[in-house]
């Protein structure tokens, strides 16, 4: 697979999460189950929230428009690698604060794996 497409499928996985995201107040029904904590922790957990959304919409963005760059120059490197941390980061984060034996938990964690791996393999390729 050539640098372009996996820089492409990193795009979609950044875009999907954008949108997953954004169901996060229907999903977890954040309106009622917020209004149980305090007043910081709900204003900080949706402005959290808020801003993955626009760094995942900016990453993909980056990676449909301006993929020769990141293949290509140290900028775009650091780019890749630093959402490559980022991803198994979280997947480190999932086993610590999400330790739920489910289906959904463990295909969530596959998620943020597969992330780590499209993010790196595009730095390898564009050697």
């Amino acid at each position: 697979m050539d640098g372009e497409t996996l820089v492409f499928l990193c795009g979609l996985h950044s875009l999907g999460f954008a949108i997953f995201h954004l169901a996060f107040w229907k999903l977890f029904d954040w309106p009622a189950a917020l209004e149980r904590t305090g007043r910081a922790t709900r204003a900080v957990t949706q402005i959290l929230n808020l801003r993955l959304i626009y760094v995942f919409l900016g990453v993909a963005a980056l990676c449909f428009l301006l993929p020769g760059e990141l293949l290509h120059t140290r900028l775009g490197h650091a780019l890749l690698g630093g959402m490559a941390v980022f991803w198994a980061g979280r997947t480190v984060e999932q086993c610590v604060f999400l330790r739920y034996n489910t289906l959904l938990v463990h295909a969530l964690t596959a998620l943020f794996v597969l992330g780590a791996m499209l993010f790196v393999l595009p730095l390898f390729v564009a050697v």
